[in-house]
Order: C-alpha cells, then structure tokens, then sequence
C-alpha cells in the first residue's frame, strides 16, 4: 500500500516496519520502537530454528538475513530493522542494496551513544563472537573522530541465557564475572550492550560493573532512528490509527511466545509460525 494524504496533507502509510533478529533479542528493539511510535504497526521475525547467529560463519549469516529480509520486503514492509548485530556486521549492505527501502541497523546508533556517555574515554562492548570479531564497532566509534578506547570481550554463552528465560541464575551470574573481569580491569565507564538479547540483562550487569558505569542498549538510539527516517521520508502511519502487530518465529512459537512475553508484555498477543527455509525463489511462506 502506497502512502496516501488525508485531511491537511497529514502523510499515512499504514505499512508495518519490519524488524528481524535470530531469536527474541530483537524484541527490545521492537519494544523501543513501539515505545516512540505507538501508531505503527510491526511485522518481527525471530529466526529461533537457526539460533544462534553468532558463532556461525559470515556467510550463512548474510544468507540468513538475506533469505528473511527478502520475505519482510514481500510482505511489503515500509522499512527494515536490522535488529541483530551478528546481521548487521554479515549483511546489512546487501540487505540495503536489494531492499529498495530504508534499512535501520543498531551499530552506529550505538556506538554515537557510548561516545557521548563516557566520561574518561575508556569504552567496553560485550558482543556476540561475529560482532567483536568483525570490528564493526571500533568502525563506528573511529568514525565519530572522538579520542576515545574501546575494549571489546565477546560473550556468547549470554544469549543462551537470555533465550531460555534465565536473567538471575548463579552459572549466568559466574559466566557474567568471568566475561566483564577484563573489562572492570581496563577502567571502563561505559559498556555497549552490543547484542539486542543483552538488555534483558541490564540487572545483572550493573550488579556486576558497579553504579558508575553507563550501559548503553542500541535498542532505544535505533527506535530514534527507525522514528526520524520516518518523518524524513514520510512514511509514517496516520496517528489515532490502532496497529495490528504481527510476531512471527521459525522455531516453536509457544516457546517463543513465553520468552517474548519478557520483552514485550501486552503487546505481545499471539506468535505466528515462519517456515524456515525458504520457497519459490527465496520467499517465505
């Protein structure tokens, strides 16, 4: 459905925006960015059956991505986000160069944040092994031109964690000394959470790293952005409008449903099923 004008020229687009992830992690994006923009509606796909995107090779990932991307923009999304760092590294510039329409990542929205925030120059980022492997980050914070340093220490048994439900146990609570001990000893007063599942463990880290260091999700920065690409190309949906959500997994949905119901609450009515592997020409059905 094209844009069309209503009454005083007000622009309404009431396609969704579709936002992606391997798992859940995404949700804190798409919980974000219901947050700024109550009007529109969301088309999310959590790739549960190929989980976890991380530790797998660059190129399966970009094929992954490329395969869902390839199915939102059939669906007839208005924009994509890229709501998973271990795609965003792998695929989001051939996911931008195919889509023919806007495509929001979480990287520079983040690391914008993290400069800003520090106060002492020194920067930490937990990521998944793809993400800290890749560079992208130390990309993006070069890219500001701000005289800072970034540590990096990937953590993937984190996201395992987070799919399961578990926030509070005492191995996660191990785990998250181990991982965060090189860190604290580089004198870090700020932390990227650079993987979308890591918010849900914002307790658990501040616990650990101390009141004094910043934690940064990229998901609230990229709501910011997916909100003014928006407005810049006037694609937003008529206010008042009530949106109809869709969340969609290619794992087992009530599994799904349980561990989403953590990240979005009310807004989360039903999960639909995603076939997997793709069909006719890399659509989904």
């Amino acid at each position: 459905m094209a844009p069309s004008r209503g009454g005083g020229g007000d622009v309404s687009d009431g396609r969704p925006i579709g936002v992606f992830d391997s798992g859940v992690g995404g949700l804190t994006v798409a919980r974000a960015i219901l947050d700024l923009l109550p009007h529109e509606p969301l088309l999310y796909v959590g790739d549960s059956a190929r989980f976890p995107y991380g530790p797998k090779p660059v190129d399966q990932i970009r094929r992954y991505a490329l395969e869902i991307a390839d199915y939102l923009v059939h669906r007839g999304v208005k924009m994509i986000a890229v709501a998973c760092n271990s795609v965003e590294v792998s695929a989001i510039d051939d996911i931008t160069a195919r889509a023919d329409i806007p495509v929001v990542g979480v990287i520079e929205p983040g690391a914008r944040a993290a400069v800003h925030a520090t106060r002492n120059g020194s920067i930490g980022l937990i990521g998944t092994e793809a993400t800290v492997a890749s560079r992208a980050y130390d990309r993006a914070i070069a890219a500001t031109g701000t005289d800072v340093r970034l540590s990096s220490k990937a953590c993937p048994r984190f996201v395992d964690y987070v799919e399961r439900g578990d926030t509070t146990s005492l191995a996660l609570r191990a785990a998250a000394r181990e991982y965060l001990s090189p860190l604290i000893g580089e004198g870090i007063d700020t932390l990227i959470l650079g993987c979308t599942h890591y918010p849900l463990l914002s307790g658990l880290l501040q616990r650990e790293l101390g009141p004094d260091v910043v934690l940064v999700s990229s998901a609230e920065e990229t709501a910011k952005d997916v909100y003014a690409t928006l407005l810049d190309r006037g694609l937003q949906a008529e206010a008042g409008t009530l949106p109809a959500h869709e969340f969609l997994t290619t794992g087992d949905p009530e599994a799904f449903e349980r561990v989403a119901g953590i990240f979005l609450g009310p807004e989360l009515h039903e999960v639909g099923a995603a076939q997997a592997q793709p069909v006719g020409g890399g659509s989904w059905s």
